[in-house]
């Protein structure tokens, strides 16, 4: 059975977000992206507290397809360390499960 996974990712601009999601689906890395925001970040770098609004990305795929999917949004992303972090899908409408599973890469 498949491992199905979110995956988030911020960016700084809304451009940056639209790509890296066009990027994604186009290589069938991704089912799906949305993209969120603006959000606030509150986060600790280089020794200090620092906010900023950013955009967040959801993105749909398969566990299978995690390596290669971070490897394309670092290729694009302009941050110097993205956040790329991954959950589980644990359950979900077995009619978008199977609708993902046919749009991604095999």
């Amino acid at each position: 059975m498949e491992e199905y996974i979110q995956v988030f990712t911020t960016t700084e601009k809304r451009e940056h977000g639209e790509k890296i999601a066009r990027i994604l689906v186009e290589k069938r890395l991704a089912g799906c992206v949305q993209i969120v925001g603006p959000v606030q970040s509150t986060y600790w770098w280089k020794g200090k507290v620092e906010t900023s609004e950013e955009w967040l990305c959801l993105i749909k795929s398969e566990k299978s397809l995690f390596n290669e999917l971070e490897k394309a949004i670092k290729e694009v992303h302009p941050y110097e360390t993205p956040e790329i972090i991954a959950i589980p899908i644990v359950e979900g409408s077995k009619k978008y499960l199977e609708w993902l599973k046919s749009e991604l890469k095999t």
